[in-house]
């Protein structure tokens, strides 16, 4: 994309936008401006940033910035209801989201939808052939004229990027009957089962430029699904993943030439010793296109964790150049996740992301480990829980500590006490006696 040409060719709001944009995130990202509008220009960095949605405070996403972390929300056929939803955008929010996607397929999906605009100061994303196999009986009567529609007004909305599936071809159906768990991905079994049905090519990828006219008008960024993504270990970095990653790549150049912003989306289940190996593959196929990636997941035996084997992927994904990481939550598997799902699979997530992003010397990523280390060592615990990524688990854990060891004795130091001052100095796993950072300050 080149900048430069904004002022001219593009709508006076979407160019007033993108300057406006440009400025918040350089001085968000500790990034001096011409740098991160040559890494926007060049198609490395994107700042999703639809010039209707209002709430917005945006951000960017690219693998020379800190790494983003996406949380999907959204209700399904059989449960939640926007009441829900808006609460779990509230705790995305809250536990640091950095993007929220709106994956609904159940009822009211447009209310759902505007009612997250309205409030939403993240940069809110959607899966728009969700909507289509809603508005359809039958999911083979999708057509493009109606997939197109469907873009175009969620673009109206305020949609800031979009998943489209456009890069899973007819040619590639046969290179999944190999696999153990076949399509796992909604948006690419939709379209996969459509192109069987009509025996024709991906309406997304017919229609491509016409996608890409829309995205322009609104400044849409486009996030290049991975309709192919294995789903188990056992289907990982097979000849169908990367066939669809080929085709993505291609269409990393076409949106470049459109300038309309792009990233791509990633594996999902990969083990450990694969993961490098995609990072490099999608930053050479993709002309290093910004990488969206889910999880990576790096074990299949962990239902309930699954927020745990997702971040030990995230973290490793993240330090070999993936922007953003799509989090997991424990419920991942086994059903939609509630509130406290979405809090749990954030902060696993942000976890991953922040650790990469020490590793990769990302300007300031310490700066909260450095201050919460020197808490420590002070006994400051306030300080401590307000650099913690969760403050409220840290807070919950220290009083249930305090009050376990409330009722029990100490020998010698006899019985702790909360409202004790002196017993603030330590905490309840080593006591007063033996704490080795509070010894050697008597």
């Amino acid at each position: 994309m080149n900048t430069d040409k904004f002022s001219t060719q593009l709508s006076e709001a979407v160019a007033g936008r993108l300057t406006q944009a440009l400025k918040a995130v350089a001085r968000d990202e500790q990034v001096p401006p011409e740098r991160l509008r040559e890494l926007v220009a060049s198609g490395r960095a994107i700042i999703p940033a639809n010039v209707n949605h209002t709430a917005l405070n945006p951000i960017g996403i690219g693998s020379d910035l800190r790494t983003k972390v996406n949380a999907n929300i959204g209700n399904s056929s059989v449960s939640s209801n926007l009441n829900e939803e808006l609460s779990k955008l509230e705790i995305a929010g809250k536990y640091g989201a950095d993007t929220v996607m709106d994956l609904s397929t159940g009822e009211a999906l447009k209310e759902i939808r505007s009612s997250m605009l309205e409030s939403c100061r993240m940069p809110l994303g959607t899966v728009p052939i969700y909507e289509a196999a809603c508005q359809v009986d039958n999911t083979t009567d999708i057509t493009a004229d109606l997939l197109l529609q469907i873009v175009e007004e969620q673009a109206r909305q305020g949609v800031d990027y979009m998943t489209i599936h456009a890069g899973i071809l007819l040619e590639h159906l046969p290179l999944t009957e190999k696999r153990k768990l076949g399509i796992v991905s909604r948006g690419g079994a939709l379209l996969a089962r459509w192109m069987q049905h009509h025996g024709q090519e991906n309406p997304f990828y017919t229609h491509f430029s016409d996608l890409l006219q829309i995205c322009r008008r609104h400044d849409v960024t486009l996030s290049l699904g991975d309709g192919l993504r294995p789903g188990c270990l056992a289907d990982s970095s097979d000849e169908a993943q990367f066939a669809e990653l080929e085709a993505l790549g291609k269409m990393v150049t076409e949106c470049r030439k459109a300038e309309v912003q792009c990233m791509v989306e990633g594996p999902g289940h990969i083990p450990l010793n694969e993961i490098r190996m995609n990072m490099e593959q999608e930053e050479k196929i993709c002309n290093g296109a910004p990488f969206y990636v889910l999880g990576p997941v790096v074990s299949d035996c962990a239902p309930g964790y699954d927020h745990i084997t997702g971040a030990i992927g995230g973290a490793l994904g993240a330090f070999y150049g993936a922007a953003m990481l799509c989090y997991v939550t424990p419920k991942e598997h086994l059903g939609l996740p509630n509130e406290a799902d979405v809090r749990e699979g954030l902060t696993a997530f942000r976890l991953a992301a922040h650790s990469a992003d020490v590793a990769r010397g990302i300007s300031g990523a310490q700066e909260r480990d450095d201050r919460i280390s020197e808490a420590r060592s002070n006994f400051d615990w306030e300080t401590q829980f307000r650099f913690a990524l969760d403050p409220d688990k840290a807070r919950e854990l220290r009083q249930e500590a305090l009050d376990e060891s409330a009722h029990e004795p100490t020998g010698e130091e006899g019985t702790q006490n909360d409202n004790d001052e002196e017993n603030q100095d330590y905490c309840t796993m080593c006591g007063p006696k033996f704490c080795p950072m509070r010894t050697p300050k008597k």
